[in-house]
Formats: structure tokens, C-alpha cells, sequence
């Protein structure tokens, strides 16, 4: 099946959504090869991915995936990018999704390691001690108890492996860069996704919209980053009561001081984790804490904590300065992981 499905992409063609859905079976039963894989993926990469494509795509991912439920009442959110940029900046988004559990939302936040930055969201969760391969119970009564948990994609999407070899091979971005943000194993509907594309800025809010996702807000800075930038302004699309809006937000607009993208970049993966903790404890820089308050501001909004952009800047700047940021991550890390590490970056 796969290799007729090839012949049709390589003629440019576009594939329905039940040929794409009863290939992943294949694909995902590891009954297809890496090159076939890989010429699948680049193939339909090239002619460009459709949205009936990447649905049918997505929904035999989620079918494969290992599946939480939450306990926790209230809207959870997940705030991610698909990554691609090739800015090596902190792990912004992990930063930021601490600040708006500690200011009342629930993050049921899902990541891998990075592929193409310097620090995945796995690559910090596991510094400070949290357990990766912790199954979908435990991970239920981690976010019952602290609001935000962590979920390692390759432990909740095992049949994913079946794709690394060909990911590899081909070494830029495919279909699954976009997927890998929309198939959150604790099933969210309201999400806050990065784009490494303007094209999807809109895309992806009306994808999830056929699958009755809820708040959705998508985001690209004008400086290339696949999350909301003070150096820059924000192009933003927001999927809520079922209506897609389109919006720019001006950093300076909404009380923050413009900045430049040198000073939230990073070099090693330690630099990674101190950024991370200086941001939580109010010691980082200044462009560092305010893109992580902007980042938090667009989450509280997708979460229904805050109203606007200004009103979830200034919650999360004063989670941040109160400390109420860095307690969260404190009491998280005693109870999930190992406390000496956050000991031992604090201390120097």
C-alpha cells in the first residue's frame, strides 16, 4: 500500500483521509521500512501536507497513544511550539507553563527532547530528577497535586519509534513537527501552540477546530520564533467560541520593554537550566523574565484566568517577583525528583 501512496505524492496528489489513516496502521505496526517511511514523509512534506492528511494522520496517533485522565476540574491547557526555529533560545515555553500553574491554570504539559535546539523540555524535567517513564496513574495524581505535570512523548506515543529512523534520515521537518503538539495524551482542548510557519498560524486553530478543540491560540514572532518574542511584534490566531481571529501583539503595547533576541539565547544545556530556575527565582535577565511573563500572559488567556494580554502579563510578572513561581517549582521537584539538584543551581 505504502509504495502506491509514494507514486501519488511524488505525481503531487493529494491523498484522502482514510488512505492516510489505514497506512499509519501500517506505519505505526512498524510494517513499513525506514526509507519507505522517510519517502513517504518527504514526499508529502513537498507537495505540502493537507489538512485531511494531517487529521488522518493525527487521529491514528492518538489512537496508539497511552492516554491520561485527569482528575483536576478546571480548563487544562498545554502550552508548546513545534520547534524548527534553529533560534537556540531558554526553554521558554516549560518556563512559562510553571509561572501560569503557580498563577491558577493547569498545564498538562507535553515534550520531548529537543531535535533541534540546544534543551528539550524532557532534557529539563529529567535534570532535576522527574521520571520520565512514569506511567498515565502517576501522572494523574502529579497534576491533581501540583497543577502541571510533564508527559514524555516517547513514553505516551511508543509506536512512534517506528518513525524515528526515518525522521532521522531525512533531518528536517515533516508532518510530525506539526502532530507532535496536538496529540497531548491528557487529551486537552485548549492549547497555546508556537508555529515554525505563518502558513499554520491559522491552519492549525481551524484543524483543531474539527476536533472540537476549545481555546486554541497560535503564535509566530516576526523574529522567526515559535513563541510569543519581546524583540519583535507577535502574529497571533485565536480559536475561541468556535470563531478564528487573527491579531498582533506589540510587546511594548502590552508593558513590557522591547529586547533582543541575543539576550534569551543560550549555548550549552546548562546555560539552559540556569536560564530556566534564574527566570523562576527572578534573577535572570530582563528579556528572559518578560518573554516568559508574555508566554504566561497567552496561556492564562487560553487557561481563563485572565481576561487580555496586559492583565496576564502583569499576573505573571507579579507570580514571578512573589515568588510564588519558584515555590511551585520547589515543592514540584521534592515531591517528583531530586531536590539537591535545585540545591546545587542555586547555590552556584
Amino acid at each position: 500500500m505504502i509504495s502506491e501512496l509514494i507514486k501519488k505524492l511524488q505525481e503531487k496528489t493529494n491523498l484522502s483521509y482514510d488512505e492516510v489513516n489505514a497506512l499509519m496502521t501500517d506505519i505505526l505496526s512498524g510494517k513499513t521500512t525506514d526509507s519507505e517511511n522517510a519517502s513517504f514523509l518527504s514526499n508529502l512534506a513537498e507537495k505540502g501536507e493537507t489538512d485531511d492528511e494531517l487529521l488522518g494522520m493525527l487521529d491514528k496517533m492518538n489512537e496508539f497513544a497511552l492516554k491520561v485522565v485527569p482528575t483536576n476540574r478546571g480548563t487544562i491547557i498545554d502550552m508548546c511550539g513545534t520547534g524548527g526555529d534553529n533560534l537556540q533560545t531558554f526553554n521558554v515555553s516549560t518556563t512559562a507553563s510553571f509561572v501560569v500553574a503557580a498563577a491558577g491554570g493547569i498545564v498538562a504539559k507535553h515534550g520531548n527532547r529537543s531535535s533541534s535546539g540546544v534543551s528539550g523540555s524532557a532534557d529539563i524535567f529529567e535534570y532535576f530528577g522527574y521520571d520520565l517513564s512514569q506511567g498515565p496513574a502517576q501522572i494523574s495524581e502529579i497534576l491533581e497535586k501540583h497543577k502541571i505535570c510533564f508527559m514524555f512523548a516517547q513514553k505516551f506515543h511508543p509506536a512512534m519509534k517506528h518513525v524515528s529512523g526515518a525522521r532521522k534520515q531525512i533531518g528536517k521537518r515533516t508532518a510530525f513537527n506539526l502532530l507532535g503538539p496536538l496529540s497531548n495524551p491528557a487529551g486537552v482542548k485548549n492549547q497555546l501552540v508556537g508555529v515554525f510557519s505563518i502558513e499554520y498560524l491559522d491552519r492549525l486553530p481551524l484543524i483543531m477546530k474539527r476536533r472540537k478543540f476549545e481555546n486554541i491560540m497560535t503564535v509566530r514572532s516576526d523574529d522567526g520564533l515559535d513563541e510569543f518574542s519581546t524583540s519583535a511584534v507577535n502574529r497571533v490566531c485565536v480559536l475561541r467560541n468556535d470563531k478564528v481571529l487573527m491579531n498582533a501583539i506589540d510587546p511594548e503595547v502590552v508593558g513590557l520593554h522591547k529586547s533582543s533576541l541575543h539576550d534569551i539565547q543560550i549555548k550549552t544545556k546548562e546555560d539552559a537550566i540556569k536560564s530556566f530556575v534564574g527566570v523562576l527565582n527572578n534573577t535572570a535577565n530582563q528579556a528572559m523574565i518578560e518573554t516568559t511573563a508574555l508566554n504566561a500572559a497567552a496561556g492564562l488567556i487560553v487557561a481563563n484566568v485572565s481576561k487580555n494580554f496586559e492583565e496576564g502579563v502583569e499576573t505573571a510578572l507579579k507570580t514571578i517577583k512573589d515568588g510564588k513561581a519558584f515555590s511551585l517549582f520547589e515543592k514540584f521537584v521534592k515531591d517528583t525528583g531530586n531536590a539537591s539538584k535545585l540545591k546545587e543551581i542555586i547555590n552556584g
